[in-house]
């Protein structure tokens, strides 16, 4: 079953990255891949820290939605074919900016996932203590 729910979740992933795809068009810079990968770092980060300590999802389902959805949503490797383009066409300021904003934009939305997944779970103890 481990497997269906990874396929299912990564077709949804794979189906809101190609729509992310096409509803954001940027020609000259790849503002949809960076979206897409900052958007999937925060939301791998909502799924490892604040989905896996609620107690009625299996764990199934928090592997099968950080590999199969987020996974399938967000793409390193067009991340680096769209950097390598960049520097083929010697767009480097473009380049560094996106690899730069890439980079730490990655790291601040995945540290913004944790920050607010902390906030629901203290609300969430703080009910249950009441």
């Amino acid at each position: 079953m481990y497997y269906v729910w990874v396929a299912l979740f990564g077709v949804l992933g794979a189906l809101c990255r190609y729509l992310t795809g096409v509803w954001i068009v940027s020609p000259g810079f790849p503002m949809a891949t960076l979206i897409i990968n900052i958007v999937g770092c925060f939301l791998l980060a909502i799924v490892m820290k604040y989905l896996a300590e609620l107690p009625y999802i299996s764990k199934t389902i928090i592997t099968a939605l950080g590999t199969g959805f987020v996974g399938s949503f967000t793409t390193f490797s067009t991340f680096s074919v769209e950097s390598i383009q960049l520097i083929e066409k010697h767009w480097y300021g473009t380049a560094i900016l996106y690899i730069g904003a890439s980079l730490i934009g990655g790291l601040l939305s995945s540290r913004f996932g944790f920050y607010v997944s902390e906030q629901w779970l203290n609300r969430r103890r703080n009910r249950h203590a009441h």
